[in-house]
C-alpha cells in the first residue's frame, strides 16, 4: 500500500535506535500515543516520492516516549538507518476532534493577520510541546514565533485557513528570526 506522503499527518519522529534488537525510540507528535503506537499499528515513512508502511510489533513507554519494535527491523544497524524519519498516518485515520480543537497540521498554510486585519504571514509549522506550542510564521521580515495561546491567537479558522492574532506590544519584533 502506497500513500501520498504530503497528504498524511505526522504522529512522531524516530529519535534513535534503542538496544541491539532493532527497537527505536520515538519522539511523539500526537495527543493519542496509545492509539497510534500499539502492536499491529501501521505507520508510514518516506521512500522516494512515496511512502512505505511499517508494522509495529512491540511497544513499551519509557519516560513518556514509546520504544517501538518494527517488523523487519531486527538489528541496531537497521534501527539506526531509520533515525530522523518522520512517522505518518493517512489523515483519514485520525480521530475526530471536539469543536474548537484542531490538529497541528491543520494550522500549516493558514494566513495569519492581526485583529485589525493587517497581514502577518503564513504558518509554516508548529513547534514545542502540547502544553507550550508556538506557530512558526513566515513573514516579509523573516520568521516569527507566535505563542499558540487563546489570549494571542483569538480566532483559529482552519476551514477558512485563517488565524487572527492579538499580539502584545513588541511580540512580533521580539520573536522575529531573519
Amino acid at each position: 500500500m502506497s500513500e501520498v506522503w504530503d497528504e498524511m499527518a505526522v504522529v512522531g519522529r524516530i529519535a534513535r535506535a534503542h538496544g541491539r534488537r532493532g527497537q527505536v525510540i520515538v519522539n511523539l507528535e500526537t495527543d493519542f500515543p496509545e492509539a497510534r503506537f500499539h502492536p499491529g499499528a501501521r505507520l508510514f515513512v518516506a521512500s522516494g516520492d512515496s511512502s512505505v508502511a511499517l508494522t509495529v510489533t512491540t511497544v513499551r513507554f519509557q519516560n513518556g516516549r514509546p520504544v517501538v519494535g518494527i517488523a523487519g527491523v531486527e538489528t541496531m544497524n537497521d534501527a539506526e538507518a531509520l533515525a530522523g524519519q518522520e512517522l505518518r498516518v493517512p489523515r483519514g485515520w485520525l480521530a475526530p476532534l471536539p469543536k474548537d480543537t484542531f490538529y497541528r497540521h491543520d494550522l500549516v498554510g493558514c494566513q495569519v493577520e492581526t485583529r485589525e486585519g493587517e497581514p502577518v504571514g503564513v504558518v509554516e509549522g508548529v513547534e514545542g510541546t502540547f502544553e507550550g506550542s508556538r506557530l512558526v510564521v513566515v513573514t516579509p521580515a523573516g520568521e516569527a514565533l507566535i505563542p499558540l495561546v487563546r489570549d494571542i491567537c483569538t480566532t483559529i479558522d482552519t476551514a477558512g485557513r485563517r488565524i487572527v492574532i492579538d499580539p502584545p506590544e513588541g511580540l512580533l519584533a521580539l520573536n522575529q528570526k531573519s
